[in-house]
């Protein structure tokens, strides 16, 4: 008999956790009796046909954070009712509460939790803040394991939320064969030198960064992806007279095809938790300028060095892209025009990318995965 196994997250709209959860899908419903769970249903990637899927509750895109918060035990409680039992895995900080929780509420259930970014950065204000800090400090210890994608986000829950128990680090897997597939897919852009960037249009990204650098830069600049700030960054764009230049693409089921014809990779984010873009960025073979925010980029582009390194007023010429302070446009501009004035250092980086790649490839990650379903 099939091992019964839930996946919940809050929806399949675009995201690094979301691809995941497709990737991981695609792989173990073969293996596994799976039912995705949702509290959206919103399904932006591809996952197999003949998935069971469940609505979890009638939480709204649009509530704010704290109305979502305090829905929390509610749907908890719908998701105690609906689980089939067995192993549950979850996605992102509220479907990790509402696993968790449903476990304290009698749910018969193996809860494996996932932290997907940075929490003391992610949840650093306010009274929204506040009470994911503070379910983070009670819930995740109830878990029966945790695992984070990177080890910044590991030492993160350990040292800021005094998790002592052992965590463990499983990095995001890629299906590197279908980005080699898909980069191909034909495409123009327009002559001279090309930037891409791909990620969500919200204050976290830090898209203003790099359309304030394009004033200094000579090249035109492709911005892949939505949110709520897409109307800002026009207006921004159109009041620094780039609107010849700098694109708002929207989002883009193949990205891919971008980034294979883009001369360099730009990624701007002030926190995250592990960078799917950076390995896509690599798996396409192109060279990479990104921050070194807290955390993901160092483990990705400097895998050789400490996760504790965060760089202040200096770029660093890592092993497999340039890594530049968080917030930094002197330090930005300066990494661009280095990259973009030579040729031989992008081709080094060129060269190094496909391998570096496929280190992250799905079926290296997925038996991480499988290891812990099998031993749960």
């Amino acid at each position: 008999m099939r091992k019964r196994v839930s996946i919940l997250i809050n929806d399949l709209d675009t995201g690094g956790a979301e691809r995941v959860v497709s990737i991981i899908l695609n792989i173990l419903y073969k293996r596994y009796d799976i039912t995705l769970f949702m509290m959206h249903n919103i399904i932006f990637y591809d996952i197999p046909k003949g998935i069971d899927i469940v609505i979890v509750g009638d939480s709204k895109l649009s509530d704010s954070g704290l109305l979502k918060l305090f829905r929390v035990p509610l749907l908890a409680l719908n998701y105690k009712r609906l689980s089939r039992g067995g192993i549950s895995i979850s996605f992102l900080s509220r479907s990790n509460y509402i696993n968790i929780l449903s476990k304290l509420f009698g749910a018969e259930i193996k809860a494996i939790v996932g932290e997907r970014a940075m929490p003391s950065l992610h949840y650093k204000s306010g009274i929204g803040g506040f009470i994911n800090r503070l379910l983070i400090r009670y819930l995740y210890p109830k878990s029966d394991l945790i695992f984070a994608n990177s080890r910044g986000n590991a030492i993160d829950l350990k040292v800021n939320f005094g998790i002592e128990r052992g965590i463990e680090v499983i990095y995001n897997p890629f299906d590197i064969d279908n980005i080699l597939k898909l980069k191909s897919e034909r495409l123009e852009l327009k002559s001279g030198f090309n930037f891409v960037t791909v990620g969500r249009l919200d204050e976290g990204k830090n898209h203003q960064l790099l359309i304030r650098a394009m004033v200094e830069v000579e090249g035109n600049l492709y911005i892949i992806g939505d949110g709520t700030l897409k109307e800002k960054l026009q207006e921004l764009i159109e009041s620094l007279n780039l609107e010849d230049r700098v694109y708002l693409v929207g989002k883009d089921k193949n990205p891919y095809r971008y980034m294979a014809r883009a001369d360099i990779f730009l990624f701007s984010s002030n926190r995250e938790g592990f960078p799917n873009v950076l390995v896509e960025a690599l798996a396409s073979g192109v060279p990479i300028i990104s921050t070194d925010c807290r955390s993901g980029p160092r483990e990705i582009l400097a895998p050789d060095s400490s996760v504790n390194i965060s760089l202040k007023d200096t770029i660093e010429v890592a092993k497999y892209g340039i890594l530049t302070p968080t917030e930094s446009l002197s330090r930005m501009v300066e990494a661009i025009k280095l990259l973009q004035n030579s040729s031989k250092l992008r081709e080094q980086y060129r060269d190094k990318a496909l391998n570096r790649a496929k280190e992250f490839h799905q079926n290296r990650i997925i038996e991480d995965f499988i290891n812990i379903i099998e031993n749960s």
